[in-house]
């Protein structure tokens, strides 16, 4: 991706979704963590915020997010990041002359609409859990609750006869596996971690349900 508003439209939208943004300084595998506060697409640049406690060290910066059902990652450079005055986790940023989208998802995923019930509830060595869902698709779940919440949801854990609340009418109970898990900070509710799980064990029957809701509300968004 190279056209500059193209860009523009990725960055804004990840501003406007609040999505986490990883970051890698050159040499090093540690993440950070962040998120995109605002874009100026005239400029064009944009404001990183950065969780509370990271600091970008000098030279170049890997940032990689999820956006939609695509890996973007992009790169840039300043040897020294300089915040907004009065404000040291916020970092202007000019826009990246190129970024690469990378692993397609194998499915779309659709976000859960605002002031739904979309909810994933379970049992887990004998304790209940009761998480948000962020979005869905063909393929799994993305779901999100506090890291107090979250003991246990490691990778590779499998989660047996999860109840998934799809909206108003539909029902589903299925197994899910623990494929990977995103610290976020939500400028609401804190500190946040997003669980991205998989679909298995999944009959038929309950695939063509979730196939059915997703393109119901694909097509209730398009009319919009």
């Amino acid at each position: 991706m190279a056209d500059v508003d193209d860009i523009g439209d990725a960055l804004t939208l990840l501003a406007e979704t609040g999505d986490p943004i990883s970051m890698y300084a050159a040499g090093s595998r540690e993440v950070m963590l962040g998120r995109i506060l605002s874009v100026d697409p005239e400029l064009p640049h944009f404001v990183m915020e950065l969780n509370v406690g990271e600091t970008l060290p000098p030279g170049s910066v890997t940032f990689v997010a999820w956006l939609r059902n695509a890996k973007l990652q992009f790169r840039l450079s300043d040897p020294a990041w300089r915040p907004v005055p009065g404000k040291p986790t916020q970092i202007p940023m000019t826009f990246p002359e190129v970024c690469d989208v990378l692993n397609r998802r194998a499915s779309a995923r659709l976000e859960t609409p605002l002031g739904a019930n979309f909810m994933a509830s379970f049992v887990m060595s004998g304790n209940p859990y009761e998480l948000a869902l962020y979005d869905f698709s063909l393929g799994g779940v993305g779901m999100r609750c506090a890291k107090r919440d979250a003991k246990g949801l490691l990778r590779g854990r499998k989660l047996q006869d999860v109840r998934l609340e799809l909206g108003p009418e539909t029902v589903i109970v299925t197994d899910l596996e623990v494929r990977l898990t995103r610290a976020y900070r939500s400028f609401l509710l804190g500190e946040q971690l997003h669980v991205g799980c998989k679909f298995i064990n999944m009959a038929p029957e309950m695939e063509g349900e979730i196939a059915s809701l997703l393109d119901k509300m694909i097509n209730t968004q398009r009319r919009r």
